[in-house]
């Protein structure tokens, strides 16, 4: 399981125990592996955060949500995510704003901003973000539309 991919703590003893495996010998070969460096869940948090951030422009509520099913202790999901910075998940979501707006530029406003707020949300990304991001983009590109409040 550790030469396919990096895995947490929890998904070994998962896929142990469901091999068959009895729990005191899970238990205590993760252990010596967890003392050997071969398990960190702080390191895998933190790698998942930066690559799953950087590679696919995931919000931190969207990354939480992951890291939490991958059985990541609640306190390491918030340190790793907390390494995000405000300014980090705007710009993230600015790039995708802007990408999925430059790819619908044939289509008539409402279109495009419906479609770059649908990516936005599928990513996780907080209404009032996404409405400022994409509002700032088009103003950018030098088109006026009319958003409605996000608070509705």
């Amino acid at each position: 399981m550790l030469t396919h991919s990096p895995r947490t703590r929890a998904q070994l003893e998962r896929g142990l125990l469901r091999r068959g495996f009895e729990e005191e010998v899970v238990f205590s070969v993760l252990g010596t592996f967890s003392e050997a460096g071969l398990i960190d869940d702080r390191l895998f948090a933190e790698a998942w955060v930066s690559s799953r951030h950087h590679g696919r422009r995931l919000s931190r509520k969207v990354l939480a949500r992951e890291l939490r099913t991958r059985g990541i202790e609640e306190e390491t999901v918030r340190e790793a995510v907390d390494g995000l910075t405000d300014e980090d998940e705007e710009q993230a979501a600015r790039d995708l704003a802007r990408r999925s707006l430059a790819g619908s530029r044939r289509k008539d406003e409402q279109t495009r901003v419906r479609r770059a707020l649908s990516v936005l949300a599928r990513r996780g990304y907080t209404s009032g973000l996404s409405y400022r991001v994409v509002r700032e983009e088009l103003e950018a590109e030098g088109v006026d539309v009319e958003l409605p409040d996000p608070d509705l």
